[in-house]
């Protein structure tokens, strides 16, 4: 395969551990250091904060080893251990995140569109869960594509928030993001399948 036609798993493995990695920067500073815009979180549930912002990158650095067809051919055990990490920290940090959405201090778009996608991330990963326990592969392909997806969503979101603010400031593009980072991912998940004929 040409470096080209390669590129998509080189930005996938890239962008997924990079941003997790970087997500972690709070054990490390702090909120207050790391993640000021998040600061008004601590004043709502902590604890959902705190499951929200840790495993939700344990989702994300798990991810690109969960896509691996390699992986999965030659170390199947070990694939379906790093899906039972990736389910789990999706339960928890999808959780966390229906409780922490609301007190999004954006305003209700945000809320909404946070919140949305914690439903959408919780059901598509629990699809795919229970399509492999009752070893249904195509089915749990298909779904554990559309969770990846939405995993994704956090590395599209960091990709969009400088550039949105940027353009046109939080009020405004703090919003849109709330649904951009995620949404366009789950369409070219569908036409993704579509391609394939897995859908």
């Amino acid at each position: 395969m040409t470096l080209i036609s390669r590129l998509p798993t080189y930005l996938l493995w890239g962008l997924s551990l990079l941003v997790a990695l970087v997500s972690w920067r709070f054990l490390a500073l702090g909120v207050a250091q790391a993640m000021p815009h998040m600061l008004h979180q601590l004043n709502g549930p902590k604890m959902a904060f705190y499951a929200h912002i840790f495993f939700g990158p344990v989702a994300l650095a798990v991810l690109p080893f969960q896509l691996s067809e390699r992986l999965r051919q030659k170390r199947l055990g070990l694939h379906r251990w790093l899906g039972r990490v990736y389910a789990v920290s999706i339960l928890i940090s999808g959780v966390a995140g229906l409780i922490i959405a609301p007190g999004s201090n954006t305003g209700a778009v945000a809320a909404t569109g946070f919140f949305t996608l914690s439903i959408i991330w919780l059901l598509t990963t629990g699809l795919a869960v229970w399509h492999a326990m009752n070893q249904r592969v195509a089915d749990h392909r298909r779904w554990i594509i559309r969770s990846a997806a939405l995993t994704f969503a956090a590395v599209t979101l960091r990709l969009q928030l400088p550039i949105g603010m940027g353009l046109w400031g939080v009020e405004i593009a703090y919003p849109a993001i709330a649904w951009l980072c995620w949404v366009p991912n789950l369409l070219v998940a569908e036409w993704y399948l579509r391609r394939k004929n897995w859908a």
